[in-house]
């Protein structure tokens, strides 16, 4: 059993979103019956996603314009720095993420002490689609090469980060890319990353996901950060 102090009044629920408006009452109201606080981070939608979130009972904050998802990450973390959690969730605004697991993180955080979960499809892949699933096994093998340690489904945005460990997760990479370097920069200080089973969903939304684009972004980020931890090593050993 999870005890109640340590899970439902230290954690806080990040969902990055936009252009959610049809969704994102649902995901927030769904995991509001957890008893968790639940932050939405408004990446500037021309809808009333802001609004609707509002009223589903989360805390927005609404950064324009549009910014993409990494810096919308780093705005939910700071606030959830600055008011004193221990641990956040972060998670997708779309559906592809089940609310009702999100209690999986947290007990295997209790259980494990891993301060980095990051949700595993690739075990039961079901409905994602075959070039997703490639292009997923694909960008797992490289960054868990480059990392030194295996993470079975880098590109998943269903994660657990204990608080302390955000000062090392910030991102600057648009979209989907942006959590691979958050990894990235995780790894790089030893911080161990462990693993949560969750369930694939894909129901008749249209993904946000572009395979051969955001392939292209993440070896141009992956590129990226290579080169500048060589200069970052040189000036060390300077």
């Amino acid at each position: 059993m999870i005890t109640e102090d340590r899970t439902r009044h230290r954690v806080c629920v990040i969902i990055p979103a936009y252009r959610e408006a049809a969704r994102i009452g649902d995901v927030v109201r769904e995991v509001r019956k957890s008893g968790l606080d639940v932050l939405v981070v408004d990446d500037g939608s021309p809808d009333n996603t802001s609004e609707v979130a509002r009223e589903a009972g989360a805390v927005v904050v609404r950064q324009e314009p549009n910014r993409g998802k990494g810096v919308a990450l780093n705005a939910g973390f700071q606030h959830a720095r600055d008011n004193g959690y221990e641990a956040v969730v972060t998670m997708d605004a779309d559906g592809q993420h089940a609310p009702s697991e999100v209690p999986k993180f947290i007990e295997a955080y209790v259980r494990t002490g891993i301060p980095v979960l990051v949700g595993n499809r690739m075990g039961t892949p079901g409905s994602m689609p075959l070039v997703r699933r490639w292009t997923n096994r694909f960008m797992s093998w490289l960054l868990s090469r480059v990392m030194g340690q295996y993470v079975p489904d880098t590109q998943c945005g269903f994660r657990l980060y204990r608080c302390d460990v955000i000062p090392f997760v910030s991102a600057q990479s648009e979209r989907f890319a942006a959590e691979s370097e958050i990894l990235l920069h995780v790894a790089a200080r030893g911080i161990r990353i462990g693993a949560v089973r969750i369930t694939t969903i894909y129901a008749d939304e249209k993904s946000k996901i572009s395979p051969a684009r955001d392939t292209v972004r993440f070896l141009g980020m992956l590129l990226k950060y290579r080169r500048e931890s060589k200069k970052m090593s040189r000036w060390r050993s300077a």
